[in-house]
């Protein structure tokens, strides 16, 4: 349902009068400054990816294999650094923490809303149940 003019008036006013009392906290929101900064620190994981195969390689070639193994774990650690920055990008990408009787959390990957075993999934899965109770009510 789309806003009247009166409330769309009304929005504009409230973020003008929050972007001059608190001008950093507006582009916080904005995600301006969030999201330029998760593009640079996936750039510089790229470089350094590309870094560490060169130095993989190098250890590779000259038959030093500890300077393999670095240059793997540089590769390693700049991967894990550029999927989680890639990840920061996407709106909602924020892994989803559910409670589990047994006291521990249970990260659902950045699936909200859905729990396994308990109420909606979808796709692949919804398919299969689907077949599955339709099998079930055949007698099959």
């Amino acid at each position: 349902m789309p806003l009247s003019e009166e409330e769309l008036r009304l929005l504009e006013q409230m973020e003008r009068a929050l972007s001059e009392e608190d001008p950093k906290f507006a582009s916080t929101l904005r995600g301006t400054t969030l999201r330029q900064a998760a593009r640079r620190r996936a750039i510089l994981a790229g470089v350094v990816f590309a870094v560490g195969v060169t130095v993989m390689m190098g250890g590779a070639v000259s038959g030093y294999w500890p300077v393999g193994v670095a240059g793997f774990l540089i590769m390693l650690a700049s991967a894990t650094i550029l999927l989680g920055s890639l990840r920061g990008q996407r709106p909602g990408a924020a892994p989803h923490v559910s409670s589990h009787p047994s006291g521990f959390g249970v990260v659902d990957g950045g699936r909200r809303g859905r729990s396994h075993g308990h109420g909606r999934s979808s796709g692949f899965m919804d398919t299969l149940q689907a077949r599955w109770r339709r099998r079930k009510d055949r007698g099959f």
